[in-house]
């Protein structure tokens, strides 16, 4: 089979990386051509564009890039027709696939969506336009099942592939780890400030801030894979800092806290059961039209799956040193630490077990062989 599969982000390559190489157990002979990442092209996808080069976040930066956005669109839809896929599969990155998907289906080709877009926070009348456009959707968070079905579609459940991705690899002891990497002894803060140029610039100096307050502590950034040493350098010359760069799971492993930019990265962070803030500060302009569209009480998976405040959110005006400063101290308190793994514990169990890339491209093979 010809599988064209599009990923816009860091973690939807981790995640169709995975599918990829289920979907090739199941047909040796697949060949894949891909919008993605370096874990996709190592797969053996045919890279037909980078991540980076796809990557705009908020409503003023998309506006600021839409010409780009508009092209890339166009490009996409003449590659499709060009090599004619048996089946197009979409993960996640709603704004340009869902246009892709529309496209896809006109032109008489398989649309299958991997991980939803999250239409239930916003714009829910885009689920007529899926119903109408995706052949089957897999969705990997509990709560979207019922969602979709209120809306007399079905879809399939089948985990979240986080689960996969942070049992793949024997963590190393905390003293092989700070040596491997040239660390000290010290406790580990994770900063997980984004991937994304725009969002690390706003993140990272009030994050890196906190480190001259806690000095029995060592603060080590997740460092983006597309994003050079050289940028991080900017904001954090002279303070201690470490930058581990595309070690993000390696780091949560050994630590014991962690400031992390909302999106994916809050969830893969409550699966390590590390003890977190989540903080988001946006352009004005953004946060106001986001903050009148957005229909859910949460901005992070956590507390959105768990459906009540397990994690602290710093959001906007409230994303400041004194208040981070005093949500880490929080994280550091024993009785308090105790208390939040144990909420981390079960929203493990709620995303139900691994394996849905497995599951995934399985559902896929199965529906592709079909007469």
């Amino acid at each position: 089979m010809r599988y064209y599969i599009i990923a816009g982000e860091a973690s939807g390559d981790l995640h169709a990386s995975n599918l990829m190489r289920y979907l090739r157990q199941l047909d040796p002979a697949a060949s894949f051509r891909c919008w993605g990442g370096d874990r996709m092209k190592a797969q053996g996808g045919e890279l037909v564009k980078h991540y980076r080069e796809l990557a705009f976040m908020g409503f003023t930066e998309v506006l600021m890039n839409l010409r780009t956005i508009l092209q890339n669109i166009r490009y996409c839809k003449n590659d499709i027709l060009e090599h004619r896929p048996d089946a197009l599969i979409l993960v996640d990155y709603p704004g340009f696939n869902m246009r892709i998907a529309e496209f896809a289906r006109a032109n008489g080709i398989r649309v299958f969506y991997y991980i939803s877009p999250q239409v239930w926070a916003w714009k829910q009348s885009r689920v007529h336009k899926i119903k109408r456009t995706v052949d089957r959707m897999f969705v990997i968070l509990p709560f979207e099942k019922d969602f979709y079905r209120n809306f007399g579609y079905e879809v399939d459940f089948v985990g979240h592939p986080l689960l996969d991705a942070i049992e793949e690899k024997e963590k190393a002891s905390f003293r092989d780890f700070t040596r491997e990497h040239g660390l000290s002894g010290k406790p580990i803060v994770a900063l997980l400030p984004g991937s994304r140029r725009q969002e690390i610039a706003v993140m990272l100096p009030v994050m890196a801030a906190l480190s001259r307050k806690f000095p029995d502590h060592q603060f080590v950034i997740a460092g983006a894979p597309s994003q050079p040493m050289e940028f991080y350098e900017g904001f954090i010359r002279g303070s201690g800092i470490a930058v581990l760069h595309d070690k993000t799971y390696d780091l949560l492993r050994q630590a014991s806290a962690a400031l992390v930019t909302s999106g994916t990265a809050t969830l893969e962070t409550a699966l390590f059961e590390v003890p977190e803030v989540v903080c988001y500060k946006g352009g004005a302009i953004s946060f106001l039209i986001a903050k009148q569209l957005v229909k859910v009480k949460y901005i992070s998976l956590v507390n959105l799956i768990m459906d009540r405040e397990v994690v602290k959110e710093l959001v906007q005006h409230d994303f400041t040193e004194h208040r981070l400063e005093q949500e880490l101290r929080k994280l550091l308190d024993p009785e308090n630490r105790d208390r939040m793994k144990k909420d981390l514990r079960e929203l493990k169990l709620k995303l139900g077990n691994a394996g849905a890339s497995a599951r995934t491209a399985e559902l896929i093979h199965n529906r592709l062989i079909q007469p």
